[in-house]
Order: structure tokens, then sequence, then C-alpha cells
């Protein structure tokens, strides 16, 4: 069993698209490769922490796009999920969603919006939300960011990430 971790799919929003430049022909043709690459990593006794923003899609369309990713889901909702409830994105297909950051492995803090880290916490704040945006680095030494424009679409697992702390520290 594998954890695995990504933000920010926005599954069915057009605007997506252009605010990120995403190099997808159209919504369509970005959620299957989305599905895809999901597909391709996660096996059905791993967990995907998915941290917030989900799908521009209505209850139906998750439900069935969710019954098609494998692995146990869990959500931390982001600010454009937050028109459900956690019991409604159980009932659609989470295994868990929460409101508030969770702390994986007694060190990772999970979250959508990035936390305020510093060198003597510790911990390690692996967050999206902030897509692409170039005022936020990729990984800083106690900081990781998954929205999907970083890590080529696809989760990534918790060894990869633990490496990509490792080289930051090293540097």
């Amino acid at each position: 069993m594998s954890l695995f971790f990504l933000a920010d799919t926005h599954f069915g929003d057009e605007n997506i698209l252009r605010y990120e430049n995403r190099p997808f022909a159209s919504v369509e043709e970005m959620d299957r490769e989305l599905i895809r690459r999901w597909t391709q990593r996660v096996g059905p006794e791993d967990t995907v922490f998915h941290l917030g923003d989900f799908s521009a899609w209505g209850p139906e369309k998750d439900r069935e796009v969710l019954s098609l990713l494998p692995g146990k889901k869990v959500l931390v909702l982001g600010n454009h999920d937050r028109h459900r409830s956690p019991e409604e994105w159980r009932q659609l297909g989470f295994q868990e969603a929460v409101p508030w950051p969770l702390l994986c492995e007694g060190f990772f803090l999970l979250s959508h919006e990035p936390l305020y880290m510093n060198r003597n916490m510790p911990y390690a704040n692996l967050y999206g939300h902030v897509h692409g945006n170039p005022s936020y680095r990729d990984v800083s030494s106690h900081s990781v960011c998954v929205s999907v424009e970083r890590i080529g679409y696809s989760p990534i697992s918790l060894e990869e990430i633990r490496q990509k702390l490792r080289e930051e520290q090293d540097e």
C-alpha cells in the first residue's frame, strides 16, 4: 500500500485551462488525461490524499469519476469544494472528507492552502491552491506544492515527496 498526493484537479472546469495555461486542447482532454495518469500510478490498495479543488462538476459526474479512480480517496476540502459538506463528498465516493488540515505520518501537514512553516517546525506542509504561481517554490525544506501543474498532472507518491525534501535539504 502506497500513499499518493495531489491537488487542484478541477475536473470539468473549462476556465482552469486558460487560468493556468494547462496543456490540453479541451476540458474533456484534460479530464481524460487526469484520470489516465491517476489510474496508471494508483492501485486499489493505495490511498490518495486530494488536497482540494476536486471538480466543477455536479454530483452525478463526480460520483462517476470517483468510481473510476482507484485507491482509497481522502479529500481535504479546497475553496472550490465547500459548496458540499464533507458528508456529501463521502456519499459521492471519498472515504473521508474534512474541512481542515490533516497530519499524515506524524510529519506531513496536509492542507489546501499553504501553511506558515519555518525551519524550526518539526513538520512539512503538503499543499495546493497556488497552482503555478511563481511566488511559491515547488519544494522548500519544509513544504511541497502538489498542485497538478507542478507534479505532471499525476499523483505523487510519499516516497517521491521524501526524495524531493532530501534533495532540497542537501542543497
